[in-house]
């Protein structure tokens, strides 16, 4: 679809990846056109998140579409969902108060849906949603709704502080924490 043709998607949503069996939310920022055209999350070719999970052992190596990966990750307790519901062609077209009040709508669904884990990925989302400017990537402090909070970088191509190996190393921290994946034995 040419960049024309995806400026039609600005607003839309993408429905939530709600497994019955929640045991780990990711948590984007908001959806990017591509997404909202085809419904999927992080459907926009080349961007690292599903072969970041497929490095991690989330998903079996070579599944790099949403459209393969989605019914995987639900099969394992998987689920995704946004900061903001609305897509855009970029994230910084979303105001402060769009994140804020979109933290606290998933504050509600977290404590409805109840995951062991709920996963930010996108570190700078995080701090103006959670008011926090200190906050760092990794396991944070505080347990949130009940859920245990991680925060990974996001995987767009535009974040070039991380690389597909950074992503995948995190990614498996968060899914050994939510036991989607079992931890090493040691």
């Amino acid at each position: 679809m040419r960049r024309e043709e995806l400026q039609q998607y600005a607003g839309h949503t993408v429905p939530d990846l709600m497994p019955e069996d929640l045991r780990l939310l990711l948590v984007g920022i908001n959806p990017g056109l591509v997404s909202a055209a085809t419904g999927l999350h992080f459907a926009r070719p080349g961007n690292r998140f599903y072969p970041a999970l497929a490095g991690a052992g989330v998903l079996p190596e070579g599944v790099i579409t949403a459209a393969e990966a989605e019914p995987l990750l639900a099969a394992r307790g998987v689920g995704i969902t946004n900061v903001v519901q609305r897509a855009s062609a970029r994230a910084d077209e979303l105001t402060s108060d769009e994140i804020v009040a979109g933290y606290r709508r998933l504050g509600d669904m977290v404590a409805e849906r109840r995951p062991r884990v709920v996963a930010f990925l996108g570190i700078t989302t995080y701090r103006i949603a959670t008011g926090d400017r200190r906050a760092r990537t990794g396991r944070q402090a505080d347990a949130w709704q009940g859920a245990e909070v991680w925060v990974a970088p996001n995987p767009s191509g535009l974040n070039a502080h991380a690389t597909l190996d950074s992503l995948a190393r995190d990614y498996r921290q968060i899914a050994e924490a939510a036991g989607v994946i079992a931890a090493p034995s040691r």
